[in-house]
C-alpha cells in the first residue's frame, strides 16, 4: 500500500516568493500541484462565503472556456488543464462547507507516486492560531513553509502591486500616496491588507505555537533562490533537490524607485519587524542588515 503524499501549506508571506515556490514545485518530478495556485479553502467560514467563491470559480470557468477556442494550439493543453482543474474544484466548493476528504481527494487526484501535493495560499497566514493548528492536522504528514522577505522590499512590492491593479495609468502617484498613507497610520481599505500580510511578528507568533517545530520551515526569500536554499527547502519537504530557475522572480511587478523620504520613514516604521525577526534568526541576509544599518543609525 503506497504512502499518502505529504501535504504542503505555503502560508505566505505575500510578495515574498510564493509564486516562485509554486512554480518550482509544480515542475518538480516528485510533486503534484493543481493549476490553481491559491485555493483559499480554509478561509471560507460560511455558506455565503462559499457561494461567493463559487461565483468566482464560475467566472473563471467561463473565461477558460472562451479562451480555449482562441488560444494557439500549443497553448490549448495548458488552458484545458486549467479548465478541468476549475471544474473539479467547483465540485469541492459545492459542498458549501469544509469537506476534508473531498479537499484531499482534489489535491491527490492523478498524483501517482508523487511525494508532495500542496496548497500555496498566503492568506492562510492571517488565520487564527486555533485555525492554523487545525490546518496542521489536515493530513497525516502536513508541512508548512512561511517565506519572509526584507520588510521594506516586501512592503514596497505589495504597494506597487496594488497600485498597478487599481490605477495603471497613474501607477507611480498612487503607489507613493498609498505608501505615505500607510506610514501615516491610515490602514483603511487595501492599506490594512498590505500591512497585516507583512506583520511577521504576529504571524510567526501564531505559527510557532500552532505548528510542530519539525513541520514548519521559515525561509528567507533572499535565500530561497540559491542552491543552499533549495537544499533546505527540499530536505524539509522530503524531496530530491533538482535544478531550479535561480535568476527569475515570478510576479515581481512594475519597478519603481521608492523616494528617499518615504524610504527613511518606512525603515523606522518597520523597525519592530526587523528586530523581531532578528531575535529568531540572528544570521540575517545582507539586504536586511543593510537596511537596518541605514535605518536605525
Amino acid at each position: 500500500m503506497s504512502k499518502d503524499p505529504t501535504l504542503l501549506f505555503c502560508v505566505g508571506a505575500t510578495k515574498a516568493g510564493t509564486s516562485w515556490l509554486y512554480d518550482h514545485l509544480s515542475k518538480h518530478p516528485q510533486c503534484h500541484f493543481r493549476s490553481i495556485k491559491e485555493l483559499h479553502y480554509f478561509s471560507l467560514k460560511s455558506a455565503a462565503q462559499f457561494d461567493g467563491a463559487l461565483r468566482g470559480v464560475d467566472r473563471k470557468i467561463a473565461e477558460m472556456q472562451a479562451r480555449l477556442g482562441v488560444v494557439p494550439d500549443e497553448r490549448k493543453p495548458i488552458v484545458a488543464q486549467r479548465l478541468a482543474d476549475l471544474i473539479e474544484w467547483r465540485a469541492v466548493l459545492a459542498h458549501r462547507a469544509i469537506d476534508l476528504p473531498a479537499y484531499r481527494a482534489y489535491l491527490t487526484a492523478n498524483a501517482g507516486q508523487a511525494r508532495l501535493v500542496g496548497d500555496v495560499t498566503p492568506a492562510y497566514g492571517l488565520m487564527s492560531q486555533a485555525d492554523l493548528t487545525r490546518l496542521s492536522q489536515v493530513a497525516a504528514d502536513t508541512r508548512f513553509v512561511y517565506l519572509i522577505r526584507d520588510p521594506l522590499a516586501r512592503l514596497w512590492s505589495h504597494v506597487r502591486m496594488i497600485a498597478a491593479r487599481a490605477a495603471p495609468d497613474r501607477f507611480a502617484q498612487v503607489a507613493e500616496a498609498q505608501m505615505a498613507a500607510i506610514l501615516d497610520g491610515d490602514l483603511s481599505g487595501e492599506g490594512k491588507g498590505i500591512v497585516v500580510r507583512g506583520d511577521y511578528a504576529a504571524i510567526l507568533e501564531k505559527l510557532t505555537r500552532a505548528v510542530p517545530v519539525k513541520s514548519l520551515l521559515v525561509l528567507f526569500q533572499e535565500e530561497l533562490m540559491t542552491l543552499p536554499g533549495i537544499a533546505k527547502l527540499s530536505a524539509h519537504l522530503g524531496l530530491t533537490p533538482v535544478a531550479a530557475d535561480l535568476g527569475r522572480w515570478v510576479h515581481e511587478g512594475k519597478s519603481l524607485a521608492l523616494p528617499e523620504a518615504l524610504r527613511t520613514r518606512a525603515l523606522l516604521w518597520l523597525r519592530p519587524q526587523y528586530e523581531y525577526v532578528a531575535t529568531m534568526f540572528p544570521a540575517l541576509p545582507q539586504a536586511w542588515l543593510k537596511n537596518m544599518e541605514k535605518g536605525f543609525a
